[in-house]
Parts: structure tokens; sequence; C-alpha cells
């Protein structure tokens, strides 16, 4: 890795809490299993030939579900990341709630193309639906985007999940200020928000992607926790 962020594990532990997770809220209304087969199966209705390709750009980089066959750099052009999705459960509380990471309409976003093993894809996709939507309407919407891979040409279809403007949980617009301070301190029964923003630079950096956003988002969130904990980092 080229670089070192500032936020690091040091500011991670004075953010941390151990937290036991509150279940899901009120009223919201989950995924049955079967709802689950019938919204994959609608889905792949439309598949492109060839293997399924999957565009990770967060934590499906450093927390796969899948080992794939192949991977590929890869560029989304019209998407970008945002912290965009209110989150009180997982890395946030009611109380405080943190922000989660998506793809929203705008700029671009740089990632990696994770590549199905065919014999495997039942099992993996199923897996994939269920890790990244909970609650109906879900957050995170899959779709088939395109992404552009050095030295091709032509784009590949992938699927990506992607913001869901019509999720109650969807929080678009917040300045680069106001999520650095969320972040800084939201944490839930899975940890902190700021653990997984730092593993996401972390993992993008290692795979040669820098993305500024997120660069400049660590920056921010490491300085408001030293600023909360001047003598942590008093020397």
């Amino acid at each position: 890795m080229s670089r070192e962020p500032r936020l690091s594990a040091r500011h991670i532990d004075l953010v941390f809490q151990q937290l036991e997770d509150p279940g899901a809220w009120p009223g919201l209304e989950s995924f049955t299993e079967a709802q689950y087969d019938e919204h994959l199966a609608h889905f792949l209705r439309e598949r492109p030939d060839g293997a399924i390709g999957v565009f990770a750009y967060g934590s499906l980089i450093w927390k796969r579900v899948f080992a794939p066959v192949a991977e590929y750099r890869a560029t989304a052009h019209g998407w970008q990341r945002a912290f965009s999705l209110r989150q009180k459960r997982f890395r946030g509380t009611g109380d405080y709630p943190g922000l989660m990471m998506q793809i929203d309409r705008g700029g671009l976003c740089e990632g990696v193309l994770q590549i199905v093993p065919e014999a495997e894809e039942p099992a993996i996709l199923a897996d994939l639906w269920r890790r990244e939507m909970s609650v109906r309407p879900p957050s995170y919407t899959p779709r088939w985007i395109d992404l552009q891979i050095d030295g091709e040409a032509a784009p590949r279809k992938a699927i990506a999940f992607t913001a869901n403007p019509e999720s109650p949980n969807y929080e678009p617009g917040l300045d680069a200020d106001a999520v650095a301070e969320r972040l800084s301190r939201a944490c839930g029964h899975w940890g902190t928000a700021a653990d997984y923003l730092l593993q996401t630079v972390i993992s993008l950096e290692a795979s040669g992607i820098h993305d500024p956003y997120l660069w400049d988002l660590q920056g921010r969130v490491a300085q408001k926790i030293e600023a909360r904990h001047p003598a942590a980092f008093a020397g």
C-alpha cells in the first residue's frame, strides 16, 4: 500500500463499545425465504450471457461472500460511493445511528469485479441476497450495471447493490463533515462505523484503488476522534 491512512486501530478502540444486538426494529418487514427466492429468480430473468460477475466496492472486497474464479479492476461510470444509509443496528444504534456506504447516482466508482463460479451460482447468489437485503423495501437494490474493465473495449454487465431512494433509511445529501461526525461516533453490535471505513480504505489501497472521497473522509474521522481524546494522541 503506497499510503498510510491517518485513521487507525488506535482511533477505532476509542470509539468501540461492546453492545448487544437490539434485534430488528418494530414495524420493519423482513424477507421470508420464499420472497428471497422469488426476488432472485425474477432478477435473473435479465441475466447476461456467460458467468455472473459481482461488483465489489466496499465490504464485499474485504469480507467476501465467495471465492471468485477471477477478479478484475473495474470502473462503474455514473455511480459513486456515498454514506447515505442510516443504520440503527449493526454499526449504529437508535440513540446514535451510523451511516453505511452505498453506491448512488453520479460520478464514477472504481472497484473489483468478482466472477462467480458457475457450479456454485445458486448457493452463492442465495447467500448474497440474504447478506445484502434484510428488510422490505431493501436498503440496497440489486441492478445489472455496466463496468469498464482495464484493457477491454466493451463493458461487462455485473450485479451491483445500489442505494434505494425508496428505503426509509435512505439519507442522502450529507456533507463530508456531517458524515465524518457520524462515523466518528457510531458503534453497534458489529463494531464501529469508523472501522468499516478504515477496512474499506485499506482494502482498496491494497487493490491499487485510491478513492479521494474515502481518503478525505478517513482523515476527517480521525481528526474528530483525536479532538475528543487529546490525551490519547499527545506527544
